[in-house]
């Protein structure tokens, strides 16, 4: 089920960075908008889970101002908003919160307990039918000799009827063994919410921040972006941004894209070793930039983008 998050999305600006805590607005952004971000949350204790990341989303400063400049989303000063939120929190509020956190810790546990104690049935039931079945084997067996035969097999099947008996018998007097005992249902587990939203107001108007500085790559990135590319860092391929056609969940990465100044030199090994990068990787090498007309002011900023896809021949 699809949900639609109330607009503008908070952007949740913290230490220099933007996140987006809320699984809906992710969700929204990224089916809606092409918005991607990458998700850095992870366990303490497995720090190094790698593609298996959760909430919360970090943004690119292009992706947070370009969200800004379509209305989607705004800047939050989210030091300031938790702050003030939990100053101004009432004591009655703060109960109730508390309470539905213990109610969700508590179904969990109850879910938790229950796929145990099936597990534990389904675990008993398979040795039960192992062991009929090797007595069933022994009993054939031991038909060769008629006489012990009958015995043997006569007291296997009184064995194995009696352990049946003290079983059923043990489950029907609800003894501790076969359910889980109240005391450990009614401890819940810790609930850690996603977001602060609610207890706290989400009103923002007197924290909201301007839109985010960005380098002088971002009308190459609004450029794409707007001819329906995914975009999403580049590091790990020694470039700005990742180009792909679709979601990153169901294509591979078109371009390698690498932003340049108008009247910028570029090395021509710098051109030769994006060019072979890329096509060794099965995708293009992109340069671009912004154009700026002559005959126009620089406060009007009319740019247009020139963009060009090197491929290394023969490879």
């Amino acid at each position: 089920m699809n949900t639609t998050p109330t607009l503008p999305i908070p952007i949740s600006y913290i230490s220099g960075n933007y996140y987006i805590f809320s699984v809906d607005a992710a969700t929204y952004l990224r089916r809606e908008h092409h918005i991607c971000g990458v998700l850095i949350g992870t366990l303490p204790l497995i720090p190094q889970q790698n593609v298996f990341l959760g909430m919360p989303l970090e943004l690119m400063p292009e992706e947070a101002r370009l969200l800004v400049e379509k209305g989607v989303a705004c800047i939050v000063d989210e030091k300031k908003a938790h702050n003030d939120g939990i100053k101004s929190l009432l004591e009655e509020d703060r109960k109730r919160y508390i309470q539905d956190l213990e109610s969700q810790g508590l179904h969990a546990r109850r879910l938790q307990l229950q796929r145990q104690e099936q597990s534990r049935e389904e675990a008993l039931r398979k040795k039960e039918e192992k062991k009929a079945a090797k007595m069933k084997k022994s009993a054939e067996k031991q038909q060769q000799s008629p006489a012990a035969g009958d015995v043997a097999e006569e007291n296997s099947i009184v064995d194995f009827f009696a352990h049946n008996q003290q079983k059923e018998q043990g489950s029907g007097s609800g003894s501790s063994s076969s359910r889980p005992s109240s005391i450990m249902v009614d401890e819940p587990y810790g609930i850690t919410p996603t977001t602060s939203y609610p207890p706290l107001s989400e009103a923002f108007s007197d924290k909201l921040l301007p839109a985010p500085d960005v380098r002088s790559s971002y009308p190459l990135f609004a450029h794409l972006h707007s001819k329906g590319y995914f975009m999403s860092p580049g590091l790990r391929f020694g470039c700005q941004y990742m180009a792909y056609p679709g979601d990153p969940l169901r294509f591979h990465s078109h371009f390698l894209v690498s932003s340049v100044e108008w009247d910028e030199e570029i090395d021509l090994m710098d051109i030769v070793a994006g060019g072979r990068l890329g096509t060794g990787v099965k995708k293009g090498f992109l340069l671009g930039g912004a154009e700026r007309k002559a005959e126009v002011s620089e406060a009007e900023g009319n740019e247009s983008i020139r963009m060009f896809s090197i491929e290394w021949a023969g490879m």
